[in-house]
């Protein structure tokens, strides 16, 4: 090989590789993943997680790492305890209070009026019809508002 064809193979070869790389990253899908009850703990407040109708996720879109909590509550105040500077690109999953089925934390609607684990207070419902009529009705947000001008 002379030295022009050497240069062009070391050249190509080295634009190559980092296609080659990307081209395995692995994808991550912001699926739910399971909680060992009794035996996991909230990433916050380090209390076992067992109430299955309280339980959140919080899932890096960026490295796949879950993080678990015992209650809602937990999520903001870590957010902001841990400086996390991708929670806007989180995907978030809790418990339907009613249910115990997964649903999104930003999409659910929460009531105030209910006893938690760590005594946030906040339920969440998968639709609004599902909180009772004397009830007040909080968003995401609201709730996020809600935690961190109380503290804790």
């Amino acid at each position: 090989m002379n030295n022009i064809s050497r240069r062009n193979f070391i050249l190509l070869s080295g634009l190559g590789i980092p296609f080659f790389f990307s081209a395995c990253e692995k994808e991550i899908s912001g699926e739910i993943q399971e909680i060992k009850w009794d035996r996991d703990m909230c990433d916050r407040c380090k209390m076992v997680i067992s109430d299955r109708k309280h339980a959140a996720q919080v899932i890096n879109m960026k490295n796949g790492r879950v993080y678990k909590f015992d209650d809602i509550g937990c999520v903001p105040l870590w957010f902001k305890e841990e400086n996390i500077t991708w929670k806007d690109n989180a995907k978030i999953w809790i418990t339907d209070v009613d249910t115990g089925k997964w649903i999104d934390a930003r999409k659910a609607f929460y009531d105030g009026m209910t006893v938690t684990p760590m005594a946030y207070g906040f339920a969440a419902h998968e639709t609004k019809k599902a909180i009772k009529p004397d009830l007040e009705v909080f968003t995401f947000s609201d709730m996020e508002k809600r935690v961190l001008a109380r503290g804790r």
